[in-house]
């Protein structure tokens, strides 16, 4: 006689309840002897009636199942890179992308009739990405998954090769980078007054310190929902840690470190999140509220990135070095930092040379080299 169970995880919080508990998809497997012989093996599938279907055969024609090689399931393919992308300590964000992704594959594969991950051919790509209602930028991330995922399963030998591969990219134009303005900012700044009206007054505090952590950290708006309170050692915040193994901490304004303090902490260990619910809840809730904010403050096209814009763009105006700031930024290249950044890499370099041509007009030595120009005595005139 068979038996069927759930082996959790170790990640699943069930895991506790023992194999009895099979209200979660942790993988099957099936335990007993059958024809003389001792089987445990899993299933390889994480459906309860499926698993029960398998089984009954196996023990109606007393063996394994009739084809034993038979290919690897899109479903268990699915749990497989996604139990991988965990043991890898992948972002949670970056998870929950490939869950939508095997989700929106699922309910491909059930309208079509598809159950193997060889199914997936580029004639068969090809009409899962027709059905795509995302925009260029949002189309190619998602590509980059789906190949990130058939590369998975090719190097495993589950399938031949990744047809994923030829599928080519949409194209994109580069959005330019669009800093908030001085004016911005002081309008956002001076809109707390009205939102506390809708928010209340400690809302308020809490949404005051996400918008200055925002703004002068450079972080995005991910790591700023998840920032540990231990990452502020007076007015230094902890960023990350390099591959060489030096920390990188940016300095904080000494006002952006007393709204922090000032402000409700959501939980002991974080400004503004529980630790609770899932990150990816978290961070829609808090552009929820930015979006209401930059409503009262009448802000056009605001979102939580051009803050992170805004702090690269005023350190490469303020004559900080492209290099720094890409460190600063968390860029694994320069090339990424010039590439979204370039034109005001341009126009730090045309405020140079204004520097340099006023000096240059007052300079006693040069003003001397080009005596006997109308424009040079007139200069000299107003000088002296």
């Amino acid at each position: 006689m068979l038996t069927i169970y759930r082996r959790h995880r170790k990640g699943c919080e069930h895991r506790n309840k023992g194999r009895k508990y099979r209200r979660c998809r942790c993988p099957i497997w099936v335990d007993g002897f059958l024809a003389g012989q001792e089987i445990r093996k899993s299933l390889g599938m994480a459906g309860w009636q499926k698993a029960q279907d398998v089984v009954r055969e196996m023990e109606a024609t007393e063996g394994e199942p009739k084809d034993t090689n038979e290919p690897i399931t899109l479903q268990t393919a699915e749990e497989r890179c996604l139990a991988d992308a965990k043991a890898r300590k992948l972002n949670e964000s970056t998870i929950y992308k490939y869950r939508l992704l095997f989700k929106q594959i699922s309910d491909f594969a059930q309208k079509h009739g598809l159950r193997y991950l060889k199914e997936l051919d580029l004639q068969t790509l090809d009409e899962f990405r027709s059905e795509w209602k995302d925009g260029p930028r949002s189309s190619l991330k998602k590509l980059e998954r789906l190949r990130a995922f058939l590369r998975f399963c090719e190097r495993r030998k589950w399938i031949d090769n990744n047809p994923a591969i030829d599928l080519k990219a949409p194209k994109i134009q580069n959005r330019p980078t669009m800093p908030f303005t001085h004016a911005e900012i002081l309008k956002i700044l001076a809109a707390f007054d009205k939102y506390a009206e809708r928010a209340g007054v400690a809302n308020t505090q809490r949404l005051k310190a996400f918008v200055l952590l925002l703004r002068y950290s450079g972080m995005r708006i991910g790591d700023t929902v998840r920032c540990g309170v231990d990452r502020i050692t007076d007015n230094k915040l902890f960023l990350y840690t390099q591959k060489t193994g030096v920390p990188v901490h940016c300095v904080l304004p000494d006002f952006v470190v007393r709204e922090l303090e000032a402000a409700p902490k959501s939980s002991e260990g974080h400004f503004f999140w529980t630790g609770k619910s899932k990150l990816h809840s978290a961070i829609g809730k808090w552009q929820r509220r930015l979006q209401t904010l930059f409503t009262v403050a009448e802000v056009q096209g605001g979102h939580a990135h051009r803050f992170r814009d805004t702090f690269a763009v005023e350190l490469l105006l303020a004559g900080v070095p492209l290099e720094r700031v890409s460190v600063l930024l968390g860029h694994q290249s320069v090339r990424i930092t010039e590439r979204h950044y370039s034109p005001w890499v341009r126009s730090r370099q045309e405020q140079l040379e204004q520097d340099l041509q006023r000096a240059w007009s007052q300079d006693p030595v040069a003003l001397l080299q080009t005596k006997g120009t109308p424009e040079v005595h007139e200069k000299s005139r107003r000088i002296n």
